[in-house]
């Protein structure tokens, strides 16, 4: 970091504008443990609802301040409200327990979009007078009791030619108290193509203004950017490198109203990219320890809305490779095909075997579960788990992958069973393939054996001695032609190996059991990676 780099305060609304979005609603305890993971990223503050929209809302706010009161390292909690006395003092009162450390901060917006404001201010949008006074004194309210005071002049990117009435209204927020001035991009329309239109050149101005009115207050400018033209991380970036913003409101996977906020994740790594010795004269950092982003991403995905698998940052594939070409290059180099390292933000490289996918995957993934695989027949393995599995197309779990490389090895490749039941014998025989060799296994039983028993005495001609420890089968639908799933746990020098047959005949499915038991461990026998013996 450069001495001369400017914080960038984080401001996470996932738990305000985030469940404003339908179906991400989440309880108590929910909000909680969110609240708990923003604190280990390190988050600045955190917006933690709207108090005044239900006494469950009010419960979750101030639940989470005496949490945070708790920890003097933990953020300060933003809590939303209107213009209204009630709703105030409401507000006041559940963040009141942090205002002893002065972490309470009290979030109040009034609209600026002339569409904006007839629509949800009807006639009072028309007093200006009044909504002056209003402001003034709701913002001195909140200052009088402690807290520090957010204003958003809401739909700011919208305002036309308010842009003198906005002045004012920032004026008196300014002038009653309030520290920062967050100004959004309300619908997420703005884009740096409408030249003197754009939002973060009017925010320029109007800094410019406020700080040759008020040159001794220490006024923090904020963006809160929507992403309808998926340009909120662009148009927040530029508020900080071109503009004067210094605090970012986003929530974590980018959810929130309509297409949703500005990804916090994402405009972190940017900032650690891009902030220090770039083009500008201008260097940024944040505080936030980016190692707890994969955990709280996952969180919002698992109880707020799903994420994309292809997410930037924290998306499950955004550090999972298949194709060939990537797979050989990042294992000889970690770096090659990732922009930044995926452990700073909690990640872990991984790989998925599918149909692009080359031959060191096939060994790295044969190794790694402790098998053999050399260098001269590493292509023909994964040609065969290729065409073992020539319909998935999206990729293979290791599990899959795994049992395709014991059918390569197997050395007992059966095409057919057959067997016969007499009163006094059973009898079965196995065309076979058997270490390359195409055979025949035929063999009786003694009065009253199974064609089970016969096969697993006829077996121990090729792994002697083994025993059978546990059988069991079972049916995989309903009804009379359903299949029947056997797995059979064989045991051989005092190692279990299990064998798993499916087939409509349940006695078919235990001969294929037991085949793919035995199959199993002599597999192991031969081609498990022993351990090398430390040299003393």
């Amino acid at each position: 970091m450069t001495h001369n780099s400017t914080q960038v305060y984080i401001f996470d609304t996932t738990l305000r504008d985030g469940q404003q979005c339908p179906g991400a609603g989440m309880d108590l305890a929910q909000n909680l443990a969110y609240a708990k993971l923003a604190a280990k990223v390190n988050i600045d503050i955190l917006e933690a609802g709207f108090p005044a929209a239900s006494s469950e809302d009010y419960k979750i706010v101030e639940s989470i301040a005496k949490m945070y009161a708790q920890t003097p390292s933990s953020p300060t909690v933003a809590a939303l409200c209107q213009m209204r006395e009630e709703q105030i003092v409401k507000t006041i009162q559940s963040i009141e327990s942090l205002i002893p450390s002065k972490r309470a901060r009290l979030h109040v917006y009034l609209p600026v979009d002339p569409e904006l404001m007839q629509a949800s201010l009807g006639s009072y949008a028309n007093n200006v007078e009044q909504i002056h006074r209003d402001l003034s004194q709701y913002i001195s309210m909140a200052v009088q009791a402690g807290c520090e005071v957010e204003f958003s002049p809401e739909g700011y990117s919208r305002m036309a030619d308010s842009f003198d009435f906005v002045t004012d209204v920032i004026d008196t927020a300014i002038k009653a108290g309030a520290t920062i001035i967050n100004c959004p991009d309300t619908i997420g329309g703005a884009c740096y193509l409408q030249g003197e239109e754009f939002f973060v050149n009017k925010m320029i101005k109007h800094a410019e203004i406020m700080h040759d009115r008020y040159p001794d207050k220490n006024i923090i400018w904020s963006a809160h950017c929507h992403n309808d033209y998926g340009l909120a991380l662009t148009n927040t970036m530029q508020s900080i490198f071109d503009g004067p913003v210094t605090q970012i409101e986003g929530c974590f996977n980018g959810i929130g109203e309509r297409a949703g906020n500005v990804s916090i994740e994402q405009c972190i790594m940017y900032l650690k990219a891009f902030g220090q010795n770039n083009s500008t004269t201008k260097n940024f950092h944040t505080n936030t320890n980016p190692q707890g982003i994969k955990d709280i991403s996952d969180f919002v995905a698992h109880h707020m809305l799903p994420r994309q698998a292809h997410w930037p940052i924290s998306g499950d594939n955004a550090a999972r490779h298949s194709s060939g070409g990537h797979t050989n290059a990042i294992l000889k180099n970690p770096q090659a095909y990732q922009p930044f390292n995926p452990q700073e933000v909690g990640q872990k490289i991984t790989f998925v075997f599918g149909p692009l996918s080359g031959s060191n995957h096939a060994q790295s993934i044969i190794r790694d579960h402790g098998y053999s695989c050399s260098n001269d027949e590493k292509i023909a393995i994964t040609q065969y788990i290729k065409d073992y599995f020539s319909n998935r197309r999206k990729g293979l779990t290791d599990k899959e992958f795994m049992q395709a490389y014991f059918a390569y090895r197997s050395p007992i490749a059966v095409n057919l069973y057959k067997y016969r039941k007499r009163q006094e014998y059973t009898q079965i025989c196995l065309e076979c393939v058997i270490n390359g060799v195409a055979q025949t296994i035929s063999a009786k039983s003694k009065i009253g054996g199974t064609a089970l028993t016969t096969l697993h005495h006829a077996l121990e001609e090729y792994l002697s001695p083994i025993s059978i420890e546990s059988f069991r089968s079972q049916s995989k639908d309903k009804g009379e032609e359903a299949i029947s799933i056997s797995s059979i746990s064989i045991s051989y020098n005092n190692e279990l190996y299990t064998g798993i047959g499916e087939d409509i005949d349940i006695e078919v499915s235990a001969l294929k059991a037991l085949v793919n038991a035995v199959n199993r461990t002599i597999v192991q026998k031969d081609y498990a990676i022993k351990p090398q013996k430390k040299v003393s």
